[in-house]
C-alpha cells in the first residue's frame, strides 16, 4: 500500500499536565481557592498536528500533581467547582501547536449543577472534520470524571460557524464558506478532477459540509464523475441565485449541468460564465468548497483568484519530467497570488504485480515539486483500473470502496488539507494585530518566523492607496501632520492571505500588504507585551 511521505512529526499522547496560568505555584487548601474561576485565555489555534513535548513538561507534571493532590472530594462553590474542571481540561493538548484546549478557546457554555456533582459543557473545534475530535471527546469525558466530586459528565462536541477569514466585500454567494480549496496541475489530463472529487467526499466523509466547483468550461468532468439525481442546475425566482444540485450530502455546480454540454466561447465570455457560476450560486453554509481548476494559467485561474479567496491549493502531477514542467508554472502562479499550495499528488505513479511494485512512467516528478517548492506533503496515487473507471460509472472511488487502499490515501490527503487549512487561518487571522499596552502594530507574516513592531502613525502615513496617492504624479495627499502622533487602530482583519483592512478613528479603511508592511521603519526595542490586547478578528 502507498505511504503518505510527509514532513510532519507522528502525534504522542494528547495529555499534559494543566496549564501554567490554571494552577497556583504553590498550593493551597480547596477552601481557599479564590472564589472567582479566572477566564480562559481568548486565543484561537486552528489545527491538529502534534509537536514534539517541551522540556518544561517535566517540571510541569510535578506542579500537576501537587493541584490534584491539593483537590479535596468537595468543592465548596460553583466558581471552584468551574476552575477545578478547567484545570483538568488544560490537560488537553490541540497538537499541531501544543496549546490546551482551554487556552485555545474551545471550551464553551460550561455549567455545574446546584449540587456540584454533574458537568456539563460543549468543545468547539475550528472544523466538524478534526482528524482528533473523538480523541478530544473521549479525553474530555475521561480527565473530568477523575475529579473526585463529579458524578456525570455530559460532553458535547461542536464546531465554528462556516466563515471566511477575509475583511472585504465578498458575493453573497461566498459569504457562509470557510475554506475554498483549489486543485490544480496546469496540464490536462493528469487526474485533477479524480482527485478534486474523491478528495471532496472524503472530507465529507470526515463530517465537513463540503462543495464541488467543476470550473472547466470547455470540458467539464464533473457530469460524468458523479450521478446526483437532478443534473440540472435550478435558478431561484426570488433571489436569482443558481441552487446547486447534490449527490451524497456534496453540493455540485458544472457548467455541464447548466444543459449546454461544453462551451464554444471565447475567454472574456468565458470567464464572465465562470464568475456567475461560482458567485451567484447559494451555496449555503459549507466548511471546504473544492474547485477543480481547469489546466493551464490563463483567464479562468486568475479571475478564480480574484473573486474567491482561495484558502490552498492542492498540487495535482504525474511522473513524467513534461509533466512537472507545465505543474512548475502553475505552482509559481499560486506563490505570486499568494495562495499556499499544501500537498502534491502525484498520480499514476506505480503499479504492484507479483509481489514487486514497478514504476511505468519513472519516478521523481512529485519528489522535485516537493523539494524544489518547499510544499509540505506528498502523495502518491498508483494505477488502478477501479480508480479510472470511477470517473465513468458515476460512483468516487472513495464511495464505492471506502476501506481500499486508495480511500486510506485519499484519507491522509483529506486530513492533511483539514490541519493544513487550519494551520493557514490561525496563521492569518493572527498575523497582524495592535497592542494597546505598547502602543504599537505586531507583525508576524505567515510562513516567517520573524516578528516586529511598527508605529501606527507609520503605517497609516504610508498608506499607497488612491485616497492618500495621487495616481498620475505619485505626489503624497496626506502630509505628515495629517496624521496625529497617537493615532490608534480601531479594528485589523486579514484580506485573504496577503494584507490586511485597518479601520481607524477617522472611518478611513487602509489596505495594508503583507509587503508593505514589512518595508517600514520599524521600532526597536520594544518592551514585552503586558496583555494579548489585540483589535483584530
Amino acid at each position: 500500500m502507498a505511504a503518505m511521505r510527509t514532513l510532519h512529526t507522528a502525534p504522542a499522547s494528547f495529555i499534559v499536565p494543566p496549564a501554567p496560568h490554571l494552577v497556583s505555584p504553590t498550593p493551597t487548601p480547596r477552601a481557599a481557592l479564590p472564589a472567582k474561576a479566572p477566564p480562559a485565555a481568548a486565543a484561537t489555534i486552528q489545527s491538529h498536528a502534534r509537536p514534539p513535548l517541551s522540556p518544561r513538561v517535566g517540571r510541569r507534571r510535578s506542579c500537576a500533581r501537587a493541584a490534584s493532590s491539593s483537590a479535596g472530594a468537595v468543592v465548596a462553590s460553583v466558581e471552584d467547582a468551574k476552575r477545578d474542571v478547567l484545570i483538568a481540561l488544560s490537560q488537553i493538548i490541540d497538537p499541531d501547536f501544543g496549546t490546551d484546549i482551554v487556552s485555545c478557546g474551545f471550551i464553551k457554555d460550561l455549567e455545574i449543577s446546584e449540587t456540584l456533582e454533574e458537568v456539563s459543557f460543549r468543545v468547539e473545534l475550528t472544523t466538524p472534520a478534526c482528524p482528533v475530535k473523538d480523541m478530544f471527546e473521549e479525553k474530555a469525558n475521561e480527565v473530568v470524571a477523575a475529579l473526585p466530586w463529579v458524578k456525570k459528565v455530559n460532553v458535547t462536541m461542536s464546531a465554528q460557524p462556516a466563515q471566511p477569514v477575509y475583511a472585504g466585500d465578498l458575493p453573497e454567494g461566498l459569504k457562509k464558506i470557510s475554506n475554498i480549496i483549489a486543485v490544480s496541475s496546469c496540464k490536462g489530463g493528469v487526474g485533477k478532477s479524480t482527485v478534486a472529487v474523491n478528495l471532496a467526499y472524503t472530507l465529507a466523509g470526515m463530517g465537513a459540509r463540503v462543495g464541488i466547483f467543476d470550473a472547466d468550461v470547455f470540458g467539464p468532468s464533473l457530469p460524468n464523475m458523479v450521478s446526483p439525481e437532478n443534473r440540472l442546475l435550478v435558478v431561484n425566482p426570488e433571489s436569482k441565485s443558481i441552487l446547486p444540485t447534490e449527490y451524497l450530502g456534496v453540493k455540485l455546480v458544472s457548467f455541464g449541468f447548466a444543459g449546454q454540454g461544453r462551451a464554444i466561447m471565447r475567454g472574456p465570455m468565458v470567464s464572465g460564465v465562470i464568475n456567475q457560476l461560482l458567485t451567484t450560486t447559494d451555496w449555503g453554509e459549507l466548511d471546504y468548497l473544492v474547485i477543480d481548476m481547469p489546466p493551464g494559467t490563463g483567464d479562468i485561474h486568475l479571475t478564480l483568484c480574484q473573486v474567491a479567496p482561495l484558502t490552498a491549493a492542492v498540487i495535482v502531477t504525474t511522473p513524467q519530467k513534461l509533466a512537472f514542467i507545465d505543474v512548475a508554472k502553475g505552482v509559481r502562479m499560486f506563490s505570486k497570488l499568494k495562495v499556499p499550495c499544501v500537498a502534491v499528488v502525484e498520480n499514476m505513479c506505480y503499479f504492484d504485480a507479483d509481489e514487486k511494485r514497478y514504476y511505468p512512467f519513472g519516478k521523481g516528478s512529485g519528489a522535485q515539486v516537493v523539494q524544489q517548492f518547499g510544499i509540505p506533503n506528498l502523495f502518491d496515487l498508483p494505477i488502478r483500473p477501479t480508480l479510472s473507471s470511477s470517473g465513468d460509472t458515476g460512483i468516487p472511488e472513495v464511495v464505492s470502496d471506502p476501506q481500499g487502499d486508495v480511500a486510506k490515501i485519499f484519507q491522509n490527503l483529506g486530513v492533511c488539507v483539514v490541519q493544513q487549512c487550519a494551520k493557514i487561518r490561525q496563521q492569518v487571522s493572527t498575523a497582524v494585530s495592535y497592542d494597546r499596552s505598547i502602543r504599537a502594530i505586531r507583525v508576524k507574516v505567515p510562513d516567517s518566523d520573524e516578528e516586529f513592531f511598527l508605529h501606527p502613525a507609520t503605517v497609516r502615513r504610508n498608506d499607497r492607496s488612491a485616497q492618500s496617492v495621487d495616481e498620475w504624479t505619485g505626489e503624497q495627499k496626506v502630509q505628515y501632520g495629517d496624521v496625529p502622533e497617537d493615532i490608534e487602530p480601531e479594528e485589523i482583519r486579514p484580506m485573504g492571505n496577503y494584507a490586511v483592512s485597518i479601520t481607524w478613528p477617522d472611518g478611513f479603511s487602509q489596505i495594508a500588504p503583507y509587503d508593505q508592511l514589512d518595508m517600514l521603519e520599524r521600532l526597536v526595542d520594544v518592551p514585552l507585551p503586558a496583555t494579548a490586547a489585540v483589535a483584530s478578528s
